[in-house]
């Protein structure tokens, strides 16, 4: 990561009318806190903050967004979402078929902003202004298998709105938020030879269990896709798994947390499958005030670490003047002290491959098994 900020603004910004003044612009918007830019300079900053609501568009991929069912997710989307968080507004995310729409929605004034992968003469054709969704970060991204090719497109170059969101990105750069919202969403954290043994155990497991999956997620208003990817993880589907620490079973649960859930019979799928999709909602309820997707993460984690665990976390999130209830943060915390803790390598491990994982089982053909 670049240490100065002048030049992680050099690479963010790319200016159809004034390259330069907009380099200007968004250096000064680093220094400037958000709130005191001048929203009258602009109509869509004025309609933003006024109207409580922050439009932007954009092409689902593996960069951008993700659609889990009611949730979004995505390395794209949660930098978009925290961007407006730092507005104080609300997020509507939409999705188009291709980047050409997300631009004409941001040329007829639909959506505040596109987050596309469009080429730049394509931007250029349409009078509109771009920067980089990183700031010039491709390292992170490329290293991440992510398109580096990301930019955030505007309407007009002076816009406050364009200048307070290149100084967010920007400064995500600058603290190393940039580069764990990527790391968390490595679309290499499976290794490409490893898909086709996954496939296999999914077409020969999945069938046998996708009944049960379905019929206790929807007991507990959970995703039966998320459920099978924690399946999965924990025991590649395999009904009589055991560690050598005793935890048994396709959820792989603990002697007491199976007991505690009702489950007599470890060993048993619809049992197991059952004690899992009710500690796993319990964890859930634990986090009630964290927004979604970030409460399936912490979630997750609580299931794999326990939830004093996370909550001890937090606690040195919150002293740290974070917020402890944002997932880059509680991610960024796990990733940075994985090395001396093994139990924060697990988690990290853990949670980034069910991530994985889901988005693989909702986007192959097992769902219409």
């Amino acid at each position: 990561m670049h240490s100065s900020s002048t030049s992680g603004v050099r690479l963010c910004l790319n200016s159809l009318k004034s390259s330069l003044s907009l380099k200007i612009l968004a250096f000064s918007t680093l220094l400037i806190p958000f709130h005191s830019i001048n929203a009258s300079k602009s109509s869509q900053y004025d309609s933003v903050v006024n109207g409580k609501q922050l439009t932007v568009v954009s092409v689902e991929n593996s960069t951008t967004v993700f659609k889990d069912g009611a949730h979004l997710h995505g390395f794209g989307y949660d930098l978009a979402r925290n961007y407006a968080n730092s507005l104080n507004v609300k997020l509507i995310f939409r999705t188009v078929p291709d980047n050409a729409t997300a631009l004409k929605w941001v040329s007829q004034g639909k959506a505040n902003f596109a987050m596309t992968t469009a080429n730049l003469s394509s931007i250029e054709q349409k009078r509109l202004t771009s920067f980089s969704a990183t700031c010039g970060d491709m390292g992170s991204l490329k290293q991440n298998g992510l398109n580096t090719n990301l930019n955030w497109v505007f309407k007009h170059a002076d816009d406050p709105l364009t200048q307070t969101a290149s100084g967010f990105v920007c400064k995500g750069k600058q603290s190393g938020a940039i580069r764990q919202l990527a790391s968390f969403y490595n679309q290499n954290v499976v290794e490409e030879q490893a898909w086709d043994t996954i496939q296999r155990d999914l077409n020969k497991r999945m069938p046998i269990y996708k009944a049960s999956f379905k019929t206790t997620a929807a007991k507990y208003d959970l995703d039966w896709h998320l459920l099978a990817a924690i399946g999965y993880q924990e025991s590649y589907l395999k009904p009589n798994s055991v560690s050598p620490t005793g935890v048994r079973g396709l959820m792989m649960l603990t002697n007491n947390t199976a007991k505690a859930m009702g489950v007599s019979n470890r060993t048993d799928p619809t049992q197991s499958i059952e004690g899992g999709a009710k500690y796993y909602d319990q964890m859930l309820s634990r986090y009630s005030d964290v927004p979604f997707p970030d409460r399936n993460w912490y979630a997750l984690v609580a299931y794999n670490m326990g939830p004093g665990a996370v909550n001890q976390i937090q606690k040195r999130i919150r002293a740290q003047g974070k917020n402890p209830n944002n997932w880059v943060n509680l991610y960024s915390y796990l990733d940075k002290n994985k090395a001396s803790n093994g139990r924060y390598r697990q988690a990290v491990q853990y949670v980034t491959r069910i991530r994985a994982y889901l988005e693989h089982i909702k986007t192959s053909e097992l769902v219409n098994i």
